[in-house]
């Protein structure tokens, strides 16, 4: 090892570390914004702990990636933001990547419940996780989908209108994931 290979080193670990902490930061930021609709970078610093300078960052790292936009707002300096509308006719690199992202922050919000569900009030310690295979055409799943969709309307301007909400209400993830299952991979001998 040489004397250079020293001296990068702890470059190499402080960038990892930071990378680390910005993900760490984007993340909180992103489910924050998931289970309130909108938040400034106050209102964010001041339920995640962090400085609302160290938010601004991001909020606007986020937003320039995609991932969150402006919410719409009465004018003054409050500048609240919102998880980005999605278009789901749009299929842009940008627009695969955030659904990585969301799946991705789903699965970690089920294994943090999975981890810390004797945690919460005695009343909300279950879950109602299922999954089903289904037969259907690339019509039948799309009207599931929109089938979905319909049933979760009238819930979803609780989030934008917290005095919709009724006494006991809070944030619930919903996730559905429809695809079509394809075959296993096969090795050389043709066995999966």
């Amino acid at each position: 090892m040489t004397e250079d290979d020293l001296s990068s080193r702890p470059e190499q670990t402080r960038k990892t570390g930071d990378e680390l902490r910005e993900h760490e930061v984007r993340t909180a930021l992103l489910d924050l914004l998931a289970e309130v609709g909108a938040v400034t970078a106050t209102e964010a610093a001041a339920r995640l702990g962090y400085s609302s300078g160290l938010c601004s960052f991001h909020l606007r790292q986020l937003a320039r990636h995609g991932y969150i936009e402006e919410a719409p707002h009465r004018g003054g300096r409050a500048r609240p933001w919102r998880l980005r509308q999605h278009n789901p006719s749009a299929d842009s690199p940008a627009e695969q990547h955030f659904g990585d992202l969301a799946r991705g922050l789903e699965d970690e919000s089920w294994q943090r419940w999975l981890a810390r569900r004797d945690q919460a009030p005695t009343e909300w310690r279950h879950d109602e996780a299922f999954s089903a295979v289904a037969y259907l055409t690339p019509e039948e799943m799309s009207r599931v989908a929109d089938a979905v969709r319909r049933t979760l309307a009238p819930y979803q301007d609780r989030e934008q209108r917290p005095l919709a909400r009724p006494d006991g209400a809070r944030p619930v993830a919903l996730i559905t994931r429809l695809f079509p299952l394809l075959p296993h991979a096969t090795d050389e001998t043709g066995n999966p």
